[in-house]
C-alpha cells in the first residue's frame, strides 16, 4: 500500500481484516496530504450512480466507524443544501434527485421557504431553487485516517511513515518490490492511493494516471456572536461558495478559484479573500463582512473527468491496483472504495460497479471525432 490518506487507511483496514499481510507506506506523516484538511465533507449527492452508491455506502460505514473500526470521528449530519442559480440547474439536479432515490438517498428539491428555514443567511430568492439530502454532513479526517490506521495494525497489517516509494520492480510479468528511500521491500501486488502525487509513481509502475495537484482553500471566522445557528453543509452551485459550522460558534468558508493553476502549491494565500467575499454576498449578504482568523490550503486531485481512478491495471508488469484522482470527493467516498480494492484484490466483484471508473476510459478517445468512447463516463456535475 502506498498512500497514507483516508483511501489508503481505508484499503489497508479492508486488506488487512481480510487476513492479507498489508504494509502501508506514507511519505511524510498520516493524513498529510489532501486528507489533512480540517473538516471534510460526507454526501451521496452526485449526478452519476456509481458516485452515489459509494458516497451512500460511505456513509453507512461512517456511521459505524465507532464499532468498526472503532474511533470517534466527530460525525455531524445537518445535511448538504446545493444552492441552484437557474433553470438549467435545477432541471439537471431534478433528474440527479430522482436519480439519487431510486438508489436509496432521500434527497429531496425545496422551495424557497424550506431554504431559509435551513439556512437564515442565505438570499434564497436569487436562486432558482435548491438540493437537499438531511443525512449528508461532514467529519474529521485526521480522525479517520487515524481509526482505519489502528484498525490495520490490530489486525496485522504495518504502517510506516517517512518511507518514500521511488520505483517499482518488477521481473517477467510479475511485481517483486517497491524502492524506497529506506530500502527495497519485497511485495507481489501494489494499491497506489498517493492522491495527487499519483502520477508520477504510476508511470514508474507503466501506467498512466492522469491526476493532477490544484490548490483549494479555506477560511475560519473567530467564534462568532451570536453563534451561528445549526446549518447544512451549503454551497452555492453557480460560484462553488460553501459555508457550514465550524467550532468554536464560528464558520468555515471556501470557495474555488478558476484561476488557480496546476501545481504543488499549499501555501495559503490570502489573496483569495476579495473573490470569497464576492461569493458571500451574492449568497449570503449577512456575512459579507465576516472576519476572516485564519485559513489552510491543500490539494484536490484531479482528473480530467472529475471521477476517480479505481481499478487494476491492465498491460503492466504484476499487480498494480489503484484509487486515485477523486477530484476533491476521495474523504467521503474512502470507506466503500477500501471495500472495492478490498474486493479488487480478491479476485471478486465488489459489491458497487467501479468498471467505469477504470484508467482505461482515458485510452480510447478517437483521433478522428472529440466524442469520448463508450465505456467512458460523463464528467461529474455536483464537485465543488
Amino acid at each position: 500500500m502506498v498512500g497514507g490518506g483516508a483511501l489508503g487507511a481505508s484499503v489497508a483496514f479492508h486488506l488487512a481484516e481480510e487476513g492479507v499481510d498489508v504494509l502501508l507506506l506514507e511519505a511524510d506523516e498520516l493524513a498529510s496530504g489532501s486528507s489533512g484538511k480540517p473538516i471534510g465533507g460526507v454526501r451521496a449527492q452526485f449526478s452519476d450512480p456509481a458516485n452515489v452508491d459509494l458516497g451512500n455506502r460511505s456513509l453507512e460505514l461512517y456511521e459505524d466507524f465507532a464499532n468498526r473500526p472503532g474511533a470517534d470521528i466527530g460525525l455531524q449530519q445537518p445535511g448538504y443544501l446545493f444552492l441552484l442559480p437557474d433553470a438549467d440547474d435545477v432541471a439537471l439536479f431534478e433528474e440527479s434527485v430522482a436519480m439519487q432515490n431510486e438508489r436509496g438517498v432521500a434527497s429531496r428539491m425545496l422551495d424557497h421557504d424550506a431554504v431559509r428555514r435551513l439556512n437564515p443567511y442565505v438570499d434564497a430568492g436569487r436562486y432558482a431553487g435548491a438540493a437537499y439530502a438531511a443525512r449528508d454532513g461532514f467529519a474529521y479526517p485526521h480522525a479517520v485516517v487515524e481509526g482505519y490506521a489502528a484498525g490495520a495494525e490490530r489486525y496485522g497489517g504495518s504502517v510506516r511513515t517517512h518511507v518514500t516509494v521511488t520505483d517499482v520492480e518488477t521481473r517477467g510479468d510479475n511485481v517483486v518490490a517497491v524502492r524506497t528511500n529506506q530500502g527495497r521491500v519485497r511485495t507481489g501486488a501494489v494499491v497506489l492511493c498517493t492522491g495527487a502525487w499519483t502520477r508520477e509513481l504510476a508511470t514508474r509502475a507503466g501506467l498512466d494516471l492522469p491526476v493532477d495537484p490544484c490548490r483549494r482553500q479555506i477560511g475560519f471566522t473567530p467564534p462568532l456572536d451570536p453563534a451561528p445557528p445549526r446549518i447544512p453543509f451549503t454551497i452555492d452551485y453557480g460560484t462553488t461558495f460553501y459555508f457550514h459550522n465550524a467550532e468554536p460558534g464560528g464558520l468555515l468558508l471556501g470557495i474555488a478559484d478558476p484561476a488557480t493553476p496546476i501545481a504543488f502549491e499549499r501555501t495559503y494565500d490570502p489573496g483569495w479573500l476579495p473573490l470569497l467575499r464576492g461569493a458571500i454576498g451574492a449568497c449570503a449578504p449577512e456575512l459579507v463582512d465576516v472576519p476572516v482568523a485564519g485559513g489552510w490550503a491543500g490539494l484536490y486531485e484531479m482528473t480530467p473527468d472529475h471521477n476517480a481512478l479505481i481499478g487494476e491495471a491492465n498491460g503492466v508488469p504484476g499487480r498494480v491496483l489503484y484509487a486515485a484522482g477523486f477530484s476533491g470527493h476521495g474523504f467521503l467516498q474512502a470507506p466503500a472504495v477500501g471495500e472495492v480494492v478490498r474486493d479488487l484484490y480478491a479476485g471478486r466483484p465488489p459489491r458497487i460497479d467501479v468498471s467505469g471508473f477504470s484508467a482505461d476510459r482515458f485510452a480510447a478517445v478517437s483521433a478522428e471525432t472529440t466524442t469520448t468512447s463508450p465505456g467512458r463516463r460523463g464528467p461529474e456535475a455536483n464537485i465543488i
